[in-house]
């Protein structure tokens, strides 16, 4: 006969069971991002190679938004766009490098949950951020190759502070959503991040929570904030391709492949990464694909976009020359 205070005890309602679920439930305080321990004696290296990459990415993309600022010439959409490109992804590589950096020198591979969350948050939103701008400068670029006449009408200055502080509004607001719901997820089992900064993969492998609604979510959100926007630029470049092969001179022809080319480069960098990442379920996330796509779209990318943006267009090689003093230089 089984005894009745032993049968409470084993109850599932009982105290100590429901004492026990919680110890079961490990409560953390940090996380541990292993990034790139595993190779020790690269580490300087690793130092070396992502602190020149981060002092470029931000001198780079601060130039720009200096000569944009400081040149009259430069106060259009476009430019207005990519100085708001470039404040975005100065911010990215804040959000990302700093801690890799002070992890890779110190060997104190840990991150506060709360820093955890904080960094989750801001990375989701700047990306959020990067995509939807990506779309606002392709629709502006259909606008002045394809509608020439009308394009002071649309894309006026209201307009544009409209399209900017939506992109703002939307990013964060879906960045809040996903942090929301990842603050209440278990980390039952090892608080070990195999990643170099609190990237959503990574942590979904960790909770011991039910995490299939924050999947949904998170790809309803990626279809909203990446599908959409993709089509955007697709379409817009669509019709820029159609409206090139009606121009009867070459000269022209490799003038507006010139305008565009850059943003091209940089949507085909940008979005075949994400779509590496982030697109698949989480039980099929492999680590090392995912480190070596993130160090591509928070490193990588935020690097280029200055070089590409300013290497090929005039107008900002002359605002560059100009905002350095070398004014003998500003009309190559």
């Amino acid at each position: 006969m089984v005894d009745k205070e032993t049968s409470a005890d084993s109850s599932p309602w009982s105290p100590q069971h429901a004492y026990q679920e919680i110890r079961n439930h490990t409560s953390i305080s940090d996380f541990r991002l292993l990034g790139f321990s595993d190779h020790p004696e690269q580490q300087p290296l690793l130092f070396g190679l992502f602190l020149g990459m981060y002092l470029v990415t931000v001198l780079g993309n601060l130039l720009i938004i200096l000569a944009i600022v400081s040149d009259q010439h430069l106060h259009t959409p476009m430019y207005f766009f990519l100085a708001n490109l470039s404040l975005i992804d100065t911010c990215l590589s804040c959000t990302i490098v700093p801690k890799v950096l002070v992890n890779t020198l110190t060997q104190q591979h840990t991150i506060t949950y709360t820093g955890c969350l904080m960094q989750m948050y801001f990375f989701i939103a700047l990306a959020l951020l990067d995509d939807f701008l990506l779309a606002v400068m392709a629709y502006d670029r259909y606008v002045a190759i394809c509608l020439p006449l009308h394009y002071t009408t649309i894309m006026c200055p209201q307009r544009c502070l409209l399209l900017v502080a939506s992109s703002w509004l939307c990013a964060h607001l879906l960045a809040f959503s996903l942090t929301l719901l990842m603050a209440q997820f278990s980390f039952c089992a090892s608080h070990s991040i195999p990643h170099f900064f609190c990237d959503v993969p990574p942590l979904l492998k960790l909770a011991c929570s039910d995490t299939q609604i924050f999947q949904v979510m998170m790809f309803a959100e990626g279809a909203l904030a990446g599908v959409v926007p993709l089509t955007c630029v697709l379409v817009s470049y669509a019709h820029i391709m159609h409206t090139i092969l009606r121009v009867p001179s070459d000269g022209g022809k490799h003038k507006v492949f010139s305008t565009c080319g850059s943003h091209l480069s940089v949507v085909t960098l940008f979005y075949g990464t994400l779509f590496l990442v982030y697109f698949q379920p989480s039980s099929s996330y492999s680590a090392d694909t995912g480190m070596v796509a993130s160090v591509i779209y928070t490193m990588v990318t935020p690097m280029l976009n200055p070089f590409i943006y300013s290497l090929r267009n005039r107008d900002m090689k002359g605002a560059l020359w100009r905002l350095s003093g070398w004014r003998r230089y500003s009309t190559l």
